[in-house]
């Protein structure tokens, strides 16, 4: 293999490595990261949290949220998905 060859080859992975590449997201979250990525205040994060509707964990005066757990109740409250059948 010529060395021009191995450079455009070299790019394009690299490219591509790139273009797939996604950071990898926190376990424990702190309240402004949730706020931050639900796009609600901080009055709004408590009423989830006090009815439920997020899980929360409480370390001294500091509330923690799990990334996974978030996603969770996103996906269990999605509108209008179609259940999968085994027809």
């Amino acid at each position: 293999m010529k060395k021009e060859e191995f450079l455009r080859v070299f790019r394009t992975v690299i490219s591509e490595e790139i273009r797939n590449f996604t950071a990898p997201q926190p376990t424990w979250m702190r309240s402004s990261q949730v706020r931050e990525m639900l796009n609600i205040s901080d009055s709004t994060l408590q009423t989830f949290r006090i009815n439920g509707t997020i899980p929360a964990y409480k370390l001294d005066n500091m509330w923690l949220y799990k990334y996974d757990e978030i996603i969770a109740v996103l996906e269990a409250n999605r509108v209008g998905r179609k259940e999968l059948s085994n027809e």
